[in-house]
């Protein structure tokens, strides 16, 4: 496949129709639906999804929920836990892999990124998800799907540091940290999902789902850039990393995001890769519902 982060449709249609006798091109589909206050999208799957696809739990293969509520809501589950998922789902290293859902986005793009830190590079996500697929009038399946055992296992150098909450603290006041939740929630107001309000102090404000048109679709990569370069100006080529404790004066500029639990973030670390920006984002996966947790940590209202 291309190295694009993104594929289209038609494209990936094409690379279905290849020849069954040389699998090797033919990309494994994840389809990794899910609602934030809902259930798992495996009903959804089950009633459709793309031909061959498996069907992954962002709860139980993209997370380990904590009931302390440390780590966030969704924090980052053990290398096994996911390698596991991995495998179930029938990932090989011989094979692409292609992931999708249909809200915008939101949870392929947490798997492309957990997939590229630990070392698989060959994923890319299928843009508009099922939508653009059912639009571009592809066939869809149904039933539990059967994929076969994979081979999957983590490998380095992976792409993308995961950040902790003190990394976090050091890349809002000697680096870059975007918040990707919407500009409101950042302000503070009409938070309905976490107790706590506000932001990281430092952290500046870009709405993931700003990147998306109204189908879901990111935006031209070109206008990605136009967007996403103001809040970036000062970054040079290259690996972009700070220690937690912050950079002197002349250190290369970092950048990291977050949002709510590390699902818009891993999307805005997507956009900032199409625009050509920074192709190895740092994402703070355990993000604000994680850092509300240390009483300690400063909070901040308002706009910045």
């Amino acid at each position: 496949m291309g190295t694009s982060a993104l594929i289209q449709a038609d494209a990936l249609a094409a690379l279905l129709a290849g020849p069954s006798s040389d699998p090797v091109g033919r990309p494994v589909l994840l389809d990794v639906r899910f609602r934030m206050s809902g259930p798992t999208g495996r009903r959804e799957f089950e009633r459709s999804h793309l031909p061959g696809a498996a069907y992954v739990d962002l709860n139980t293969g993209l997370a380990t929920i904590r009931p302390d509520g440390v780590g966030g809501r969704h924090p980052m589950p053990t290398v096994e836990t996911f390698a596991a998922a991995m495998r179930a789902a029938g990932v090989v290293r011989s094979r692409p892999v292609v992931v999708y859902d249909d809200w915008a986005s939101l949870p392929a793009s947490r798997l492309w990124w957990m997939l590229r830190h630990l070392g698989f590079l060959d994923v890319q996500v299928l843009d508009g998800g099922l939508t653009a697929w059912a639009k571009a009038g592809q066939p869809t399946a149904s039933g539990p799907g059967a994929p076969e055992v994979g081979d999957f296992s983590p490998s380095s150098p992976g792409t993308g540091r995961l950040l902790q909450a003190a990394e976090a603290n050091g890349y809002a006041s000697g680096g870059l940290l975007l918040d990707a939740r919407s500009a409101d929630r950042f302000r503070g107001e009409n938070e309905t999902i976490d107790p706590v309000a506000g932001h990281i102090p430092g952290a500046l404000s870009a709405p993931a789902l700003a990147n998306v048109d109204s189908g879901g679709r990111f935006l031209p990569a070109e206008e990605l850039a136009e967007r996403l370069r103001p809040l970036t100006t000062g970054m040079r080529a290259g690996r972009r990393r700070i220690g937690a404790a912050g950079a002197g004066p002349g250190a290369t500029r970092a950048v990291g995001t977050y949002c709510g639990s590390g699902v818009q973030a891993t999307h805005l670390a997507l956009a900032l890769n199409i625009s050509g920006i920074c192709d190895d984002t740092d994402v703070y996966i355990g993000s604000w519902s994680d850092w509300i947790t240390d009483p300690e940590h400063r909070v901040e209202a308002g706009p910045t």
